[in-house]
Formats: C-alpha cells, sequence, structure tokens
C-alpha cells in the first residue's frame, strides 16, 4: 500500500515527537523507542499516557458531548460555532469532530506500539504482562469508538495492528476495513486479548483500582456486539450469553442506591455494579473528567468557575416525570427550578440566570459540589479552569448491561426474561414495576431514563434503532430524531419559583430532517485529501 503522511499519529514521526511526548513521563531519564520497556515502571507510564487521552477535553471531558445536541435530551447552554452537530448538517470538519477523530487514532497508535513492543520480548514480568493487556484494552476501546461513529455495514473504519507486521511496521496507510463488522470483529479480539493479560479487579490494590480489568474488557464486547447486532441480529445472542457472564462470572450487579454511583466518596467508588469508569480525585491534582465542571451553571452563581454548557432539555424532564414527579431517578439526575441542593455547604434553590435559557441543570455530578469549602477539601478541582471533581466518572456500569440484555431479549422474543431486568432496575430507583410485559417503548424509556447525561451515547442508541427491524422503536427514534428539544422559559430567571411556559429551546432551530445516511459521521476533509483515495468519505456526504 502506498505510504503517505495520514492522521499525523499514524505517520513515520510516531516514534520519534510523538512517543516522545508520552515517554517524557517516565522518571528514569529520557528514553528512546529502541531501549524503552526495560522496566516495569516504563511500561506503568507508556501505559499510563493512553489512559489519559481519554481523560482530555477532547474525549470524556467535553468534546464527546457536543454531539448529544443532535437529540432531544441535551441543549448546550451556549452558543457555540459548530451548531451542524446540534442541526445533524454534519460536514465533518466541526472542531469537536476532527480534535475527536485525531486523538482517537493517537490513542490507537500508541496502543499499536505498546503491543508490538511487549509482544517483541520473550518473557513479561507481571506487570508487563498487565501492560499488555491494558494496551489492548485501550485500543479496542479507541477503535469501538472510531467505528460505530464511522463505520457501515458498506464500508468499515481504517485499522490496522503494528504486530501483524512481521518486519515492523511500514507507516503505510492502514486500510478501510470493508464492513464496520469487520472492524468489530477486530475489537471483539483485542478484547478477548486483554482478558487473557487483565488481572480480575479484585485483584489490583488501592494504588491500581481504576486500570483496565477482565470485566471492563467483557462489558466493551458486550457494546460491541450490541452494536453489531444492528447488522446482523444473530448477535443478539452474544449480548445474553455476555452479560450472563459478568453475574456469574465476576460477581457485577447494581449498587444498592441510585445516589452510590454519583458519590464523592471514595468508599463508594468500586461497587458491584462497576465496569469502567474515569475516576477523579478532584483537588489540585485535577484528576479525572472535567465534565462535573462543564455543566456547572455558568460562573457557579459566584461561588466556582462553572461553564455552563449541557444541559437538560424539557423533554428528557418530560420523560423521566412519567414515572411520578419527584421520583429518585429524576431528582438525582436533573435540577429543577426551586429545587434545594447543596453548594459549598450551603442550601440553595437552583435557578439558572446565565446563557440560553433550559431551566434544568444537570445533577448526577453535583456530589462533589455540596461540601463546605469543596476545593480546600479537595472535592473539586482548587483550577477552575480545569473543573474536575471527585467522582467515578461512569463509561459503562452494570445497568447498562441489564438494558442490553433486555433489548436483547426483545429482539429474541423473550419478552418476560426483559421484563425482569428492568424491573430489576426501576426497583432500584424506587419506581413501580412495569403494569405488564416489557415492550421495546418500555426499553426506549427505561435506557433514556437511567443513563441520561452518561456518554453511553443516546444519540447513537436513537440511530441504531432507527435501523431497527422493530417498528414500535424505530418509530420512536424517528420521532425524537425529527424533533426541536424544548425548554422551560421563566418570566423571571432569577427567581427560583418563578412561573414558566415550555417552548422551543431558543438555539440552532434549522434542524435536517433526518434520513439513514446521517447514522454515521463523515470523515473530516482534511483526512479524505491526505489519503490520497484510500480513505472512501461516507454515502450521502
Amino acid at each position: 500500500m502506498k505510504k503517505n503522511i495520514w492522521f499525523i499519529a499514524l505517520s513515520a514521526g510516531l516514534l520519534t515527537s510523538s512517543c516522545s511526548e508520552f515517554l517524557d513521563v517516565q522518571p528514569e531519564g529520557d528514553a528512546t523507542t529502541t531501549t524503552y520497556f526495560t522496566s516495569d515502571q516504563q511500561a506503568i507510564d507508556a501505559v499510563d499516557a493512553l489512559y489519559e487521552r481519554f481523560h482530555q477535553e477532547a474525549l470524556y471531558g467535553r468534546e464527546l458531548f457536543w454531539e448529544q445536541g443532535g437529540a432531544c435530551d441535551v441543549v448546550w447552554g451556549r452558543t457555540r460555532g459548530y451548531n451542524t452537530l446540534a442541526t445533524l448538517k454534519y460536514t465533518g470538519d466541526e472542531s469537536p469532530l476532527d480534535k475527536t477523530f485525531k486523538e482517537l487514532y493517537v490513542v490507537m497508535a500508541r496502543a499499536n506500539w505498546v503491543v508490538d513492543q511487549l509482544l517483541k520480548k520473550q518473557t513479561l514480568s507481571e506487570v508487563e504482562k498487565r501492560s499488555l493487556g491494558e494496551a489492548y484494552f485501550t485500543r479496542g476501546w479507541a477503535h469501538f469508538l472510531i467505528a460505530y461513529r464511522y463505520g457501515l455495514d458498506t464500508q468499515g473504519v481504517p485499522f490496522v495492528r503494528y504486530e501483524d507486521y512481521s518486519g515492523g511496521y511500514n507507516n503505510s496507510i492502514p486500510p478501510q476495513q470493508k464492513s464496520v463488522m469487520d472492524n468489530y470483529q477486530l475489537i471483539i479480539e483485542d478484547m478477548d486479548k486483554a482478558i487473557e493479560n487483565l488481572p480480575r479487579f479484585e485483584a489490583y490494590d488501592a494504588d491500581n483500582r481504576g486500570r483496565a480489568h477482565k470485566a471492563a474488557a467483557v462489558a466493551f464486547k458486550v457494546k460491541a456486539y450490541a452494536y453489531w447486532a444492528t447488522w446482523d441480529a444473530t448477535k443478539w445472542q452474544n449480548v445474553i450469553t455476555l452479560v450472563n457472564e459478568l453475574e456469574q462470572t465476576y460477581g457485577r450487579g447494581l449498587a444498592d442506591t441510585y445516589a452510590e454511583l454519583f458519590s464523592s466518596d471514595f468508599n463508594d467508588f468500586w461497587n458491584k455494579e462497576y465496569l469502567w469508569t474515569i475516576p477523579g480525585n478532584g483537588g489540585s491534582t485535577g484528576g479525572g473528567s472535567e465534565f462535573p465542571g462543564v455543566i456547572l451553571e455558568n460562573k457557579g452563581w459566584g461561588i466556582y468557575n462553572g461553564w455552563g454548557q449541557n444541559k437538560p432539555s424539557y423533554d428528557i424532564y418530560e420523560e423521566m416525570a412519567k414515572d411520578g414527579a419527584g421520583n429518585d431517578r429524576l431528582v438525582r439526575t436533573i435540577l429543577e427550578y426551586g429545587q434545594e441542593f447543596q453548594f459549598f455547604g450551603e442550601t440553595r434553590k437552583f435557578y439558572s440566570g446565565s446563557d440560553v435559557e433550559s431551566g434544568f441543570m444537570i445533577n448526577k455530578y453535583m456530589d462533589p459540589f455540596k461540601h463546605e469549602d469543596a476545593t480546600g477539601n479537595g472535592y473539586v478541582n482548587t483550577n477552575g479552569d480545569w473543573p474536575t471533581a471527585r467522582i467515578n466518572f461512569p463509561i459503562i456500569r452494570f445497568a447498562e448491561m441489564l438494558l442490553f440484555r433486555a433489548e436483547a431479549y426483545l429482539m429474541t422474543n423473550q419478552a418476560d426474561k426483559a421484563t425482569v431486568d428492568l424491573n430489576n432496575l426501576r426497583k432500584r430507583s424506587n419506581l413501580a414495576p412495569l403494569p405488564g410485559t416489557a415492550t421495546m417503548a418500555n426499553l426506549y424509556h427505561e435506557r433514556r431514563c437511567e443513563l441520561a447525561f452518561e456518554f453511553t451515547d443516546h444519540l447513537f442508541d436513537l440511530k441504531r434503532w432507527h435501523r431497527s427491524s422493530n417498528a414500535t422503536i424505530k418509530e420512536l427514534a424517528k420521532k425524537e430524531l425529527n424533533a426541536h428539544p424544548r425548554a422551560r422559559h421563566y418570566e423571571n430567571r432569577q427567581d427560583p419559583e418563578s412561573a414558566f411556559t415550555v417552548g422551543d429551546y431558543e438555539d440552532y432551530k434549522d434542524k435536517a430532517t433526518y434520513d439513514d445516511h446521517l447514522m454515521v459521521f463523515p470523515y473530516p476533509s482534511v483526512q479524505i485529501t491526505k489519503s490520497n483515495g484510500q480513505l472512501k468519505q461516507n454515502p450521502g456526504y
């Protein structure tokens, strides 16, 4: 295949400038790629640099969440320059899409290098074996995020494994897989390799909790098979089998309370629902995702530098309120006007006086902000320009696994078993059980409400459901994809008790009519140009 500079991180520069940036974190001095992996610490440093990319703003810090403006649960709160993400008029060159695309290929390239280098060693220490598993895991994770957002049954996404080249990777352009199903197979294989090399979560000491583990890799296999089922319904059985394995082999289950999942108490972080997260410690070290501060009221009522972005719509509030006003899940997920909450040790009633009006704020990640002197006591980052907080930010939790299994049961004519899974979720949030046997409409409601404002990707749920053979969920997805979100508009925005009306959210009203080519994003134009015709743009763009 013709060599070319493409994706930047996959070029020959990877083993010089790109790699040196993350190799520099190791404490033994300036390493080179020819002498790396001579100690356990070097393996740890190399892998930690892989995780760090996911924590940054370009991925789970903020940029991935802009995409959710294309559904009806999240409004942006502040006008941005890439309105096409909210109106579904994608170009592929929107700055969040372009930045995320590049970052994910950086992770894949660096994970590729770690895998390749460790496989060349004749024997691995226990830490190096774990590091190899972590590299497979992060490569599969990054690959998954690209695959489902850009890949189709007729055209996959570019991917290459360095270890497949007997003479070493030649820096050629990664081949665009024939189908996204080929990408999913490669992701499954990476997660299987991760499972072979990783320990169980329980084997980690306190200092290493938060690293990849066997059950986390199984959970990513569940997600890959569920998305694969969009194109091949036989994969739903794999979903059922693997979720059963998470329960029976790995002891995963639901946490006792919904609030425990979003607690600022370290003792709550590693509950039985935990599968994969970005743990944050707050304080001056600033570890974790900045999303808790991104969603906080802009300027935080004069107390802390919130950013005022990504707010709930009236639509998701209305959907959650179907279970009864004031129910546990709704109150823990959304702040509405007049609702009491704790902020820096003070009891306040919520109102929002800034930005484009929504009438709500996300409440799931607010627990760290409740403490008196939350910054001084280490719960919230002292740097308001990087507003991380002490919370175990969820990427995959067992509740999502139950929802995938319930969906698989429904799609394989086992509605009675789906009813059990959905009712277990409802029971945990003190909601009444379903009045009858579960339907796809129930699945839509439970998945939307249980996982609201987590990056389980509600927008892509709608997109894959729009292709579903089930008429009920297809119609629900079509309705939401073609709707414009609503907000509450208050007579006096400074008054928590003010009267309001419900109407359209005031920004990005020119939403495109949805069709199936919008299921995936277009590739950034610069990548099409640099590939000299070897990267094919997605159909319809």
